[in-house]
């Protein structure tokens, strides 16, 4: 085969993914540097400049018109950089929680911060991925590096535990997604998103297609964590180091529901395939998984297990606005990501610097920080903005994240899921406001694990605290340009679809 003229189009599709590009050689510099100097301190500076240019540069391609590249393996502009954008977010303000907390556990290692650029690569790949074989490799790429994450404190016992747990389920998971790739292909001769549904059309192989991407959907909800494929989640945020959980919680979920929805949107689109085949489907699960994600946080005395089944429930809302089927619905879902990412990165940051029982945070309880509202303002306050916005009160960006995935829902008649999604978020309001109260209301004499750490310094590196009052003000802002947001959002869709699938 001759593959001469094949070269020179790829070579001039580099500059479109720039920042994956990017983010994949500096953190095979990092590994480079980090031989020859070893836990350099020049190394997460490194990793920081190097995302922080990558935002920088998908910021002006935010505005250009939606392209393909790489033969239509992926994504570029539009849709693409705004993914671009809440994953490398989530990366930069890791990157402030993750330098101080390794720094005071002793376990600053420079590999740390080349990992979380190749999960950052991988995570850009899937949730910009054009075609089903670019999901898979940035599928794999993210997960493999969200393992080695999750079990970085090798002595801990919990720590490896959680790992295991997470590495079977994952590679279990990534069986029925092969799976599903392969049956769709079986099924409609093609793997381009675009490409899939006139396949089906041609085939007629609907046994073969459906389960396809039922297998397809398993995979995928192992990794948003939707029941009842979540039983990781939990252990793995109680396991991992909790500077790592601020990023593993907000940019991987970002990635994959942003490939869900290009499957959703592209393979199954309304006017090709029966919407009544699948929405149901998406109705249930986002009913299970609110109900799963909010009951059994009720029962959570430590805080990284709460906020794990907080994400199960959030994925439940997200489920809602996809249940919609409609292009409403899906820009609803970005905004309701970006949103949450802001906010779950900073709840997790803020437990970062109020970790004090030497284990990741993995015994200590809610209680202990009875009355830490008072000796770190700063902490407490901001905690309180973000318990406030997943509860979905306004005027923080929580309220209308909600709004936006609820009020598609409701137009393509499903006002008895949104019903219940309303009750599931009243439930919520108890354990997020527990968190307040404890913090800033319950006395620290009445809690003896409280009175034992009231000794303890919290030391909060300035860079940190301001990236934790950047997430709170983010909030707000969020909310005020809500309206501006969903139509750039809206527009994004409606460009995307009018794009050829691959040259």
């Amino acid at each position: 085969m001759d593959l001469t003229d094949a070269y020179a189009p790829m070579l001039a599709d580099f500059p479109a993914i720039f920042s994956l590009t990017l983010v994949a050689a500096v953190g095979l510099i990092i590994i480079l540097v980090d031989s020859f100097r070893n836990n350099d301190p020049s190394i997460p500076w490194m990793a920081g400049t190097a995302v922080a240019v990558a935002m920088v540069w998908e910021g002006f391609m935010l505005g250009s018109e939606t392209g393909a590249a790489f033969y239509g393996a992926v994504r570029t502009g539009g849709f693409a950089s705004f993914v671009n954008l809440m994953i490398l977010g989530s990366a930069l303000i890791s990157i402030f929680f993750t330098v101080p907390y390794l720094r005071r556990i002793d376990r600053n290692y420079g590999e740390i911060y080349a990992l979380l650029l190749f999960a950052t690569a991988g995570m850009i790949m899937l949730g910009t991925a054009n075609n089903l074989i670019s999901v898979f490799i940035g599928l794999e790429t993210m997960s493999i590096c969200l393992y080695i994450f999750t079990g970085f404190i090798r002595e801990d016992p919990g720590a490896v535990e959680a790992a295991l747990k997470y590495f079977l389920l994952g590679a279990f998971a990534t069986g029925f997604f092969l799976y599903g790739i392969a049956l769709i292909y079986g099924a409609t001769g093609t793997i381009y998103l675009p490409e899939i549904a006139a396949g089906l059309a041609e085939t007629g192989s609907e046994m073969l297609f459906w389960g396809g991407v039922g297998l397809l959907f398993v995979g995928f909800m192992f990794k948003v964590s939707a029941a009842p494929f979540h039983m990781w989640t939990p252990d793995v945020y109680q396991g991992a180091p909790t500077a790592l959980v601020a990023y593993m919680s907000t940019a991987t979920k970002a990635a994959v529901f942003a490939a869900i929805v290009m499957v959703l949107y592209f393979a199954l689109p309304v006017d090709a395939v029966p919407v009544e085949r699948w929405t149901t489907v998406m109705a249930v699960i986002a009913v299970i998984t609110m109900m799963v994600g909010n009951v059994l946080a009720l029962a959570q005395t430590n805080v990284k297990r709460l906020l794990a089944y907080s994400w199960i429930a959030h994925a439940g809302y997200v489920f809602v606005g996809l249940a919609s089927g409609t292009a409403a619905g899906y820009a609803g879902v970005m905004y309701y990501l970006l949103v949450y990412s802001v906010m779950n990165i900073g709840a997790f940051g803020v437990m970062v610097f109020l970790e004090w029982d030497g284990k990741e945070g993995r015994i200590q309880t809610l209680n202990s920080l009875a009355g830490i509202g008072y000796r770190r303002p700063v902490l407490g306050t901001t905690m309180g903005f973000f318990m406030f916005s997943l509860t979905g009160l306004p005027p923080l960006a929580g309220f209308t994240g909600k709004y936006f995935v609820f009020a598609p829902a409701i137009d393509a008649g499903l006002t008895w899921l949104v019903i219940i999604a309303v009750l599931a978020s009243i439930i919520s309001a108890y354990y997020y406001l527990r968190v307040v109260y404890v913090f800033w209301m319950q006395s620290p004499e009445e809690t003896p694990e409280a009175q034992e750490i009231q000794d303890r310094t919290f030391p909060v590196p300035v860079a940190s605290e301001a990236a934790l009052v950047a997430c709170a003000v983010g909030l707000l802002v969020l909310f005020v340009f809500a309206g501006s947001i969903m139509g750039f959002t809206h527009t994004m869709f409606e460009e995307a679809a009018q794009m050829a699938s691959h040259p």
